[in-house]
């Protein structure tokens, strides 16, 4: 019996003080208020029917995860399709439009579209509602929770709104411990609700995002 809904689920802030942006790179874990952010999220959730619980291999959202595994007694399933994407910018601190002056950079910037700094936008859509299915068939009835990235969500977003999915990352709409939920119609996914449970957490936090 496949799952009623699939909540796709942002890791709370992540401790960084040299504001780095830090893509895939190990040893990254929640801050403080990331933890609260996290717990909050799947507080939120209380007394709802969740049967499974997918986690990002990435410190971030393993730590995302534990509240949720914690207050429904789910085990944590890592995975590695809901993973953030790589890219060239990692380990520095991305600029605009200062980082145009530096010529090695620009072999990585001829194509926002794609982009030509990191995994295509195409790629990520595909993984993401690859895994996102996958999860969808095997539950056993029940919502399911998978706990992942600004960026692999808001391509699954655009994706089943039909949207362009290349986009100006400052207008992204995943803040830290949102839920963007999918229902199943037909053969495909449609996204029936978005929350913030820790938005009155948000003024207080340091988005890096992703680019």
């Amino acid at each position: 019996m496949p799952a009623d809904l699939i909540h796709l689920v942002r890791h709370g802030e992540v401790h960084n003080p040299d504001r780095i942006l830090y893509g895939r790179l190990p040893g990254y874990h929640l801050s403080e208020l990331g933890h609260t952010m996290a717990d909050v999220a799947a507080a939120s959730f209380a007394d709802r029917p969740l049967t499974a619980l997918y986690a990002s291999p990435l410190q971030r959202a393993q730590e995302s995860a534990q509240p949720w595994s914690e207050r429904y007694g789910l085990p944590i399933t890592t995975e590695e399709r809901i993973i953030e994407p790589a890219n060239w910018f990692e380990g520095g601190r991305l600029q605009f439009p200062k980082v145009l002056t530096q010529p090695r950079a620009w072999p990585h910037l001829v194509n926002p579209l794609k982009p030509s700094w990191g995994e295509a936008y195409v790629s990520i859509e595909a993984r993401m509602l690859a895994a996102i299915d996958d999860a969808w068939a095997a539950a056993e009835g029940g919502e399911v929770i998978m706990v992942s990235h600004q960026l692999p969500i808001v391509m699954v977003a655009r994706s089943v709104k039909k949207m362009r999915l290349a986009h100006d990352p400052r207008n992204r709409r995943c803040t830290l411990s949102s839920v963007t939920t999918l229902a199943r119609e037909g053969d495909h996914f449609v996204e029936v609700d978005y929350q913030e449970p820790a938005g009155e957490l948000l003024a207080a936090s340091i988005d890096l995002g992703a680019v």
